[in-house]
């Protein structure tokens, strides 16, 4: 009788009861139960071939083995064998011949053998880093500015800080501007990768009688980080009074109006040929632009380059502050209102991260400047900002206390988990205006490169510091 036959036909009648089971299970289970019903069957069912199939592969090994007995009493030369059968390793008597032929050989080392290597390659220790050494490894190499680069670009910016105040001082002596100073990420030791940009702070001063700082929720806008300055008293005190009632439209201070000003005031009059003689570097203002930017090349008025050092751009920024608020003139930001003025989060947001690590002696500016140093150098995460970056950190303090050094690799591998989740959501709210959407400025497709580079980051977290 042919048991193998029949046996087969058992497994295709099994077969097919199978298949009969799982085009019908999601009828009942669902679409869920249906796929753990399929995989639970599908190990049944291998099961049930290797059990057949037990037989037969024993008789092939038998046979494997005798072959390889009759191969290896064959008086063929040692070169030969070496050449036909390199990587094979027999069993049976000729491997017992072998091993006790080895044994009776003397223990020297063979000059055709090449010595072992006293180190691993480089790539090897690499990968043997752990997240934590990576983590370092990249802050110091490639997040972290070198502090004669940070002296350089702090020098370059107060010196044109200089030029301007004296510029304006000499040029309209009658218009109300605080002390100008350096401010921003550079002043703040936040900024990454490169020294290449710094901010001037211009502060407007006004009558505290003839001003008032409107909150964006209390004005047509609704917008919690659009204000408005608006002028009060006039009844009392009329227009012409102050020198900023130059720059209404219609009752408020326009925030447009007053960056044109400083750029036709500073930008396109001030002799940069000269300045840049003085400071022996190339200044020229960045023109076209909403904002009020310079650009600092190393060299001369002569147009030769000073090395392979990198420009440094320099934005003015005309503000207003009242006790802790601070408003910005940044059109580009507030488009299309021209009279509106940005509620700047920085200082609050900058603030709270240095008192949460006074407090612990944790280390959150440190994993805020590695977020920022891989989002600015991979292109997927570039649309993400610092902003961002910052709530999520603080977002994240609120639920988890330890900041060390040792748990910084738990902490940034629960950063990029978090802001896969608020990538998903489409909404990451700000930590001191949750009315505002931080990530509302992405596009579809910008979200979608970024949320793919995360996901293959939360198995290998390492591809992010590469």
């Amino acid at each position: 009788m042919n048991f193998q036959g029949s046996r087969r036909r058992g497994e295709e009648g099994i077969a097919v009861v199978i298949d009969f089971l799982l085009s019908n299970a999601h009828l009942v289970l669902g679409v869920g139960g249906a796929a753990v019903l399929g995989i639970a069957t599908l190990a049944v069912k291998r099961l049930i071939e290797r059990a057949g199939r037990a037989a037969e592969d024993e008789k092939v090994k038998r046979k494997m083995s005798e072959s390889w007995e009759e191969m290896s009493s064959v008086s063929a030369s040692p070169a030969l064998l070496k050449k036909g059968l390199e990587g094979v390793k027999p069993v049976g008597k000729a491997a017992g011949q072998q091993k006790a032929e080895l044994s009776q050989q003397p223990l020297t080392s063979s000059p055709e053998v090449p010595p072992k290597p006293a180190s691993k390659p480089k790539r090897l220790q690499q990968c043997a880093l752990t997240l934590q050494e990576r983590l370092q490894q990249y802050y110091h190499t490639r997040a972290a500015l070198h502090p004669d680069e940070v002296l350089r670009a702090r020098a370059l910016a107060v010196d044109i800080c200089a030029e301007i105040q004296g510029f304006l001082h000499s040029r309209v002596p009658d218009m109300p501007l605080g002390e100008m100073r350096l401010g921003g990420s550079l002043l703040d030791d936040l900024q990454v990768v490169s020294a290449d940009h710094a901010c001037l702070l211009v502060p407007l001063q006004l009558e505290a009688s003839l001003w008032r700082l409107v909150p964006g929720e209390e004005t047509l806008l609704t917008h919690p980080l659009h204000w408005m300055i608006r002028r009060v008293n006039l009844e009392y005190f009329p227009r012409g009074l102050s020198y900023w009632d130059r720059y209404l439209v219609g009752g408020y201070l326009s925030a447009e109006a007053v960056v044109n000003m400083f750029s036709k005031a500073v930008m396109e009059s001030v002799n940069w040929l000269s300045i840049s003689s003085t400071l022996d570097c190339r200044v020229r203002p960045v023109l076209g632009g909403p904002d009020l930017r310079l650009e600092l090349r190393p060299g001369n008025e002569d147009g030769a380059e000073g090395g392979s050092e990198p420009p440094v751009f320099i934005s003015m920024l005309p503000m207003l502050t009242e006790e802790d608020v601070v408003l910005t003139a940044q059109p580009e930001l507030t488009a299309p209102w021209l009279n509106a003025w940005h509620l700047s989060l920085y200082p609050w947001e900058n603030r709270r991260l240095t008192q949460l690590d006074a407090a612990d002696d944790g280390r959150r500016r440190h994993a805020l400047k590695i977020l920022k140093a891989v989002c600015r150098l991979n292109p997927s995460l570039r649309p993400l900002g610092a902003a961002p970056l910052a709530n999520l950190i603080l977002h994240l303090s609120d639920s988890e206390s330890d900041w060390s050094e040792i748990s910084l690799q738990v902490r940034f591998r629960q950063c990029v988990a978090e802001l896969i989740g608020y990538l998903e959501q489409g909404a990451l709210h700000s930590y001191f205006k949750p009315a505002v959407n931080l990530l509302s400025g992405l596009s579809e497709d910008q979200v979608d490169r970024m949320g793919f580079m995360l996901y293959c980051a939360v198995a290998e977290p390492e591809i992010l510091l590469i």
